[in-house]
């Protein structure tokens, strides 16, 4: 793959996933594949594991790691082709990139949606004009409606402890004060379609996902009825996609509780991080056995590697 901006960049999620699994046990065995190689990575918004997960993947690898916060310390781009710039902008994305590729062998960035114009998010407009104008590969660290790494470290997770060969996976909506993007449940969705997994999705009606995203997957509006005998819930707020970026319901009975994973399979827990406690998930449940949102973010380093490996073995 020549860039990593999305699921559908890997042709083979199995072996990516595999690949995932193998650094695990044996982090350091491709040290020398990075020498003398550099990773940048750019922010134009805040991020913990995401930044640091990244960064000790490469260093795995053997990279030296650059990274900045454009949004506070760059300067401000302009995106748009044939653009006069007599505005805010100082810099072009065509002068950035270039610039870029030469002091970086791969390119990372984040850069979430707005939740204002739809069209304009799901353009994707900053990844994908690093992706035109970059000479190296370009790594997603989250778009505004994509998060391949985190898709990818929970694939791993789901790997790791699933006690069937087709476990029930649910993603379930929660509530959440703040309207949030839809990057993490795009990704999950993708995901869990291309493994061996049965996939539900369980939110209040009117928090429907891009029907292009959850096209052949049951979405059940009920979620103690979703959640009957799931051997995994995938715990996540999301804002309106049809009413873009609109906060419809903040009801506190989507919050997940003990009572409701009393429900499932003995269903493990799964967030990606940060997750606000007893807003989207109780006390009890976090801190019990069956949260692995530690797990999830530990596996966060070997999902990096694993698509660093990958680029730096591939990319162009």
């Amino acid at each position: 793959m020549k860039h990593f901006l999305d699921i559908d960049d890997i042709e083979d999620v199995g072996a990516l996933v595999l690949e995932a699994t193998k650094l695990k046990a044996h982090p350091y065995a491709h040290q020398t594949l990075g020498r003398h190689r550099t990773l940048g990575l750019f922010f134009f918004n805040a991020s913990l594991r995401t930044r640091l997960s990244t960064q000790k993947a490469a260093k795995n690898l053997g990279m030296e790691v650059m990274v900045m916060n454009f949004s506070k310390d760059g300067w401000s781009l302009e995106f748009e082709e044939g653009a006069v710039m007599n505005g805010t902008s100082a810099e072009h994305i065509k002068e950035a990139a270039a610039v870029l590729s030469q002091y970086c062998d791969i390119i990372g960035v984040r850069a979430f949606g707005e939740l204002q114009d739809r069209e304009k998010d799901e353009s994707e407009y900053i990844l994908k004009n690093f992706g035109q104008h970059a000479s190296v590969p370009v790594i997603s660290l989250e778009g505004a409606t994509a998060h391949p790494l985190q898709a990818l470290a929970d694939a791993l997770t789901i790997a790791e402890h699933k006690r069937t060969d087709r476990p029930k996976v649910v993603l379930s909506w929660a509530p959440h004060p703040r309207a949030l993007p839809h990057a993490v449940p795009n990704s999950f969705v993708k995901m869990m379609k291309r493994q061996e997994v049965e996939l539900l999705i369980t939110h209040p009606e009117g928090y429907e996902l891009n029907k292009s995203i959850t096209e052949g997957v049951s979405v059940i509006y009920d979620q103690n009825e979703a959640l009957e005998n799931a051997d995994f819930v995938y715990v996540k707020n999301w804002s309106s996609y049809n009413d873009y970026g609109q906060i419809l319901s903040k009801d506190p009975n989507w919050m997940t509780t003990q009572q409701k994973l009393s429900l499932t399979n003995h269903a493990y827990f799964m967030h990606c991080l940060p997750v606000r406690r007893n807003v989207v998930v109780e006390d009890a449940v976090l801190d019990s056995r069956a949260s692995l949102t530690t797990q999830q973010a530990e596996n966060r380093i070997y999902a990096a590697q694993a698509a660093l490996k990958t680029l730096l073995q591939h990319g162009s």
